[in-house]
Formats: C-alpha cells, sequence, structure tokens
C-alpha cells in the first residue's frame, strides 16, 4: 500500500538540397511558412534575449535536437536520429538539419547529452565535422556508448568529452552556466541541466520517471525541491508521456512480474527488448541466476551495451551466467534464457529472424516463453501484431506489455510531469519531445497545475525560434531549416522529396516501363514495343490491357509530325502523358511511367 507523499496519495501501481519544403503536402502537417535566415544569425532585441530552437523531436518521436544561442555563443542538447516513416520508404533513419549550426560552428561552446538512447546519440557520427566538433558533456557510461557507436565511422573525427557527474556545475561559456542533475529513466545516468542564462535560470531534464520504494514513496524527489527554490525561469519537460494518466509503474513491480513468468516457465523463455534498456536487462539477469538458469545473448548491439556496463560497474554478473550463443544447445530448456533486441519488430533484428527461422541457432518451438519487454513505439503497431500473431502460430507463449507489467516506460506520465511542474514553479513552460497533441496535451498540463497563461507555455515546431526575455517568451517570425536529412546507405541527405516522391509511387502504383524501337529517319517502329510491369500488373494474365497498350503507343507514334530530325524528349514526355492517363482510365491507378526511345 503506498503511503502519502509530498507529491499526492498514489494509486496502488501504476548533394543536398536546402531549400525548406513545404511539408504539408508531404506530411500533411500545416506549418508557420518558413523563413529563411543566413548564416550571419537572428536581430537581437534591445532587450536580453536568449533564443531557443529545435532541429528535431518537436513533431515526431526521436530526431532529438535543439540549441540555445545568446550573442555569439550556442549550446546544442543532444543529436539523435529518427527512424524511417511510412512516407520515407527505404530510408534508413532520418537526423537533425544543422545547416544553421554549420554556418556558427565557430560560435558552437558544447553539445551536452541527456542519454545513451539512439534517439539522443545516434546522429552523432553524421554531423560533429560540420558543426566543429564542439566538446560533448556528458557520463562516462554516454561516452561510452557514443564511442562504441563511433567504432563504425572509422573517418570520423575524434571527440573531445567532458565528463560531468550529478550535482557538478560547469561554466560552458562567458554567458552559459551549466549544473548536472541525475534523473530515473530506463537507461542509467541520465542527466537534467539546470542552465544559468543572461535571461534567468532554464531546466531541462532530459527524459525523466519517477521510480518508487517498497512503499510506493517516490525516490530522489528532494532534487526537484531544490530546483524550485532557484526562482527558475524556464521549465522544459517531455511531452512523451503527457497523454498518459496517472503514475510510472515501478520497476520493483516489473521486476516481480518478470520472476512470476520465470517460476511458471518450463520452457526456454526469450526476452525482446532495446538494447539500451541496461537496467530492465541487468534485473533480468539477476532473476536468471536466482532461478539458475544460463543467459544467452543474440544481437551485436545487446551484446556490446551489456559489456559497457559490466565494465564500467553498472552491472555484476557471475562469470558462468554469460554462455556463448553458439553452446545454447548443449543446455536444457529449462537452463535457457535468451536476451535479444527486436521487440518493435524491426526487420533485420535477432527476435525477427528467429520467428521467420532465419537465425542460425535458435528458432521458435512449442513451449517457449517469449516476454516483450517494451512498450509499442508509435508507428510500430502492425510490426508488433504481425510479432505476436507469427509467435503464436509457432505455439510460443507470450507476454507483453499490455497482458501483465512487465514494462515501465522511461517517460514520466501527467501525474508525475504535474509534480515537476508544482514543485520547480517556472515562469515560462515549453513542452518538448513528441507530436504536436502530445505537446499541446503538457502545455495543458501546465495551465492548469501552475495556473499559467496559454502565451507562458508557448508551443513550438521544429525550426520555429522562441525567444526568451526576462519576463517574455515569444515566438519569433523567423525560424531555422528543420527539414529532413535523411540517410540511404552511405548518403546523408542526398535523397530529397522528389526521390521520395518516386519512392512512394513505386510503392503504392508500381511501376510500367515501354520500350519502343524506332528507325530514325522514318519514324516507324522496327518492333512491337516492349512493356515491363513491375508492382502494377502481371503481364501474362492482363494480355488484352498490354496488347491495348501497344496498339495505343503505336497511334500515338504514328500522329508525330515527320521531321529531319525526331525530338526524343517531346516523345518520351508525350508517351509518359498520354500512357499515364490510359492506364488510370483503364485500371484506376497511376503506375510510374518509364519511356524508353531507341532510335536506330
Amino acid at each position: 500500500m503506498r503511503t502519502n507523499t509530498n507529491i499526492k496519495t498514489l494509486p496502488p501501481r501504476g548533394k543536398r538540397t536546402y531549400e525548406p519544403r513545404t511539408r504539408r503536402s508531404f506530411f500533411a502537417r500545416p506549418v508557420k511558412p518558413v523563413v529563411k535566415i543566413e548564416a550571419k544569425g537572428i536581430k537581437l532585441d534591445s532587450e536580453l534575449t536568449v533564443k531557443f530552437a529545435a532541429l528535431g523531436g518537436l513533431e515526431e518521436i526521436g530526431r532529438n535536437m535543439m540549441f540555445f544561442e545568446y550573442g555569439d555563443e550556442i549550446v546544442i542538447i543532444d543529436a539523435g536520429l529518427q527512424f524511417p516513416e511510412e512516407t520515407t520508404p527505404g530510408i534508413d533513419f532520418i537526423i537533425p538539419n544543422t545547416l544553421y549550426l554549420e554556418g556558427k560552428k565557430k560560435n558552437i561552446k558544447a553539445l551536452i547529452i541527456t542519454h545513451g538512447h539512439l534517439d539522443h546519440i545516434g546522429a552523432i557520427p553524421y554531423i560533429m565535422d560540420k558543426i566543429g566538433n564542439p566538446p560533448i558533456y556528458t557520463t562516462e557510461l554516454n561516452k561510452a556508448m557514443i564511442n562504441r557507436r563511433q567504432e563504425d565511422f572509422p573517418n570520423v573525427p575524434k571527440l573531445d568529452f567532458e565528463i560531468v557527474k550529478n550535482g557538478e556545475t560547469r561554466q560552458i561559456s562567458e554567458n552559459f552556466k551549466v549544473t548536472f542533475f541525475g534523473v530515473t529513466h530506463n537507461i542509467p545516468e541520465g542527466i537534467g541541466m539546470i542552465i544559468d542564462t543572461p535571461v534567468g535560470k532554464i531546466v531541462h531534464p532530459g527524459e525523466f520517471k519517477f521510480d518508487y520504494d517498497a512503499e510506493g514513496n517516490p525516490r530522489d524527489i528532494e532534487i526537484w525541491k531544490k530546483i524550485g527554490e532557484q526562482k527558475i525561469h524556464t521549465l522544459l519537460l517531455d511531452s512523451t508521456g503527457a497523454d498518459k494518466e496517472g503514475y510510472s509503474i515501478s520497476e520493483r513491480v516489473v521486476e516481480q512480474e518478470i520472476e512470476k513468468i520465470f517460476k511458471k516457465s518450463e520452457g526456454r523463455i526469450i526476452v525482446a527488448t532495446f538494447a539500451s534498456m541496461l537496467e530492465r536487462l541487468s534485473e533480468i539477469i539477476k532473476i536468471a541466476e536466482k532461478h539458475n538458469r544460463k543467459i544467452f545473448i543474440s544481437g551485436f548491439s545487446m551484446k556490446t551495451n551489456i559489456q559497457i556496463a559490466q565494465n564500467l560497474g553498472f552491472m555484476k554478473i557471475k562469470k558462468e551466467t554469460i554462455i556463448p550463443l553458439d553452446e545454447i544447445n548443449k543446455y536444457k530448456d529449462d537452463k535457457i534464457v535468451l536476451l535479444c533486441p527486436g521487440s518493435q519488430g524491426e526487420s533485420n533484428s535477432s527476435l525477427m529472424r528467429i520467428i521467420n527461422g532465419e537465425h542460425k541457432q535458435v528458432q521458435i518451438k512449442k513451449g517457449d516463453t517469449i516476454i516483450l519487454s517494451s512498450s509499442v513505439v508509435p508507428g510500430n503497431e502492425r510490426s508488433v501484431q504481425i510479432i505476436l500473431d507469427d509467435i503464436a502460430r509457432q505455439g510460443g507463449i507470450i507476454y507483453h506489455s499490455r497482458m501483465v507489467d512487465i514494462h515501465s516506460s522511461g517517460h514520466a506520465p501527467q501525474e508525475e510531469l504535474k509534480a515537476v511542474m508544482k514543485m520547480v514553479k517556472p515562469k515560462f513552460f515549453i513542452p518538448i519531445h513528441g507530436y504536436y497533441f502530445m505537446r499541446w496535451r503538457n502545455a495543458q498540463l501546465a495551465q492548469e497545475a501552475l495556473k499559467l497563461k496559454p502565451e507562458e507555455t508557448p508551443i513550438i515546431d521544429n525550426g520555429q525560434i522562441l525567444l526568451l526575455s526576462k519576463n517574455s517568451a515569444r515566438i519569433s517570425e523567423e525560424s531555422v531549416p528543420a527539414y529532413y536529412v535523411m540517410v540511404d546507405g552511405l548518403g546523408v541527405g542526398d535523397v530529397g522529396e522528389v526521390v521520395l516522391r518516386d519512392r512512394r509511387a513505386l510503392a503504392q502504383e508500381g511501376m510500367v516501363v515501354v520500350i519502343a524501337t524506332l528507325d530514325r529517319r522514318t519514324g516507324h517502329f522496327l518492333k512491337n514495343p516492349d512493356i515491363i510491369s513491375r508492382g502494377f500488373i502481371y503481364l501474362k494474365e492482363n494480355k488484352e490491357l498490354v496488347e491495348d497498350l501497344r496498339k495505343k503507343i503505336r497511334l500515338m507514334i504514328s500522329r508525330i509530325p515527320r521531321q529531319q530530325q525526331m525530338d526524343a524528349d517531346y516523345i518520351k514526355g508525350m508517351m509518359r502523358d498520354q500512357i499515364g492517363q490510359f492506364l488510370y482510365n483503364k485500371t484506376k491507378r497511376r503506375p510510374m511511367v518509364l519511356p524508353v526511345l531507341i532510335e536506330v
């Protein structure tokens, strides 16, 4: 039974193109017109003004990167990646657009990393050289995880780290001083910060939640009260959990529920979660040791992260507990726990390869217990459902977070957000991280909890600039480039909207290639037009349509006036338009039409 706290009585549980594009057509998000800003910067008001802007993370889950600017000093917070969406087919991931910062790299004093998740560190190898390779202020664990990722990029510059600890204060530049404090997330060594600026103190706690002791009391609550004694100008809070009521589930509850599953499982146990959820993985390993099971790890990232955590003392694992995956068949099923990533249905993940029968050492068999210890990231619902269906078809016993409390989000829900707001008591509130609705809901919570006016809880999108003075927080009419920069294979930023539009057309409607071989002198066909279809129709089953299409092409070419020299571009353009319209009239689908004209 949880006891009363100073917060509230808690419930029982809880070649790159840089021109700004119109995102309404591409992402269907209404945004204000983008005003281009040159590298020379933004004009200062007569009063002291600190500028705040985000290059990602304010209209999506991921790609988190934001900065504060005063005069010729810039402090950046996080540099993460975003995984692809349905509207970005074939893309590996999306990173923040650093064009504005590239023009002012000499002014950048620091990059502060709040924690080691990829949506906060994943863009570092791609952007550091462009922004002048500023010092990175972060913790020892985050440094190790960043350096491990750098090993995959041998040509990037060596990073310059400044290791910070809980309670430490650093003078970052003449006008920016930062005090760091520890927060609870679902990865160790998450840090928040109090940024002392010319207009006042700004609090950015990174991503956090409350954790609770056995009596239900939140731990480490005093830090928030001490922050509130410092007359905070602005508070920024993660909005990912702002639409969820109540309180976080304690990790102790999660551990208890996972152990219950261990006790009743008679066969192998496969646990899928994020490779960076080190605290959860540590507890699962302890439970396995308690029940005399051996740990096998599939997935390079998970294996590496566990090794980093061991080396830094965050995990204490018995020497005989972790066994090489190649030896898994030497042990009885009731002695096996397999840890792997893939709880979101990632196509190349270990769990997906196991389910598809493509894994070298492990396949699902009847009686296996599969634990998905994570929540579903927005956008991955369909992929996760496919996982559940496929495991069930193969006889696996499934547990996921909607069935039982085997996952606790790292993002504070409503009651914890309001509690922090009331303890910190800021003059202004900025909701960050998440879709617009999440940030709007977070602003509503601040207005309810703190009695702030809407103009005191401004909601900005990526690229918009918020001007913070001592007594105001207003949105500037200017903005910085924040459109997507996409990583596709070895290409960074070379996939633009035109390429994505073609990819979406190919994915949705397919393509038709028309090859016409003509006599250069007479313009007559030397052979019947060749038709190739990919993703549109199966030619052998649509012979009548194909023949009609050939007749249309021959008629079209025959009507072209004979000239001494054929205009190939004109003919191809005409073929593209008329064939496209012909196919639409016949099928109500509009495939991509690629005419190929061969003149002999």
